[in-house]
């Protein structure tokens, strides 16, 4: 149940983050919004550990805001590898991370606990 929950906050905030961010679309299909939110969770669960790994040192410097470049970048794979979500540039993928965030963090707050 955990994780259709999750998937359903990722497929919630990409979806926000494409209304709000005019160089980030999604496409208006549920399926291929959860298959997108689907994508970019695993992404955010194997390659991210790996991408903040490498860029230790610059998050270090940077004091953790180095954090959301990375997010940026794991955006930016998931609009890469799938057809359904398209992102105009970095700054779009920079700010649809912070939008990302913000959201996610709104609703993992705002849903209770199962446990």
């Amino acid at each position: 149940m955990r994780l259709i929950l999750k998937l359903a906050v990722n497929a919630a905030a990409l979806w926000v983050a494409a209304r709000i961010i005019d160089g980030i679309s999604l496409t208006d299909d549920l399926l291929t919004i959860l298959f997108v939110a689907l994508v970019f969770g695993l992404i955010n669960t194997f390659v991210r550990p790996l991408a903040k790994l490498i860029s230790l040192p610059v998050l270090i410097v940077t004091l953790g805001l180095f954090t959301f470049v990375v997010n940026a970048a794991m955006l930016g794979l998931t609009a890469w590898i799938m057809d359904g979500l398209s992102i105009d540039g970095f700054g779009s993928a920079l700010l649809g991370a912070v939008v990302i965030t913000i959201v996610s963090w709104f609703l993992n707050a705002v849903i209770p606990d199962e446990s």
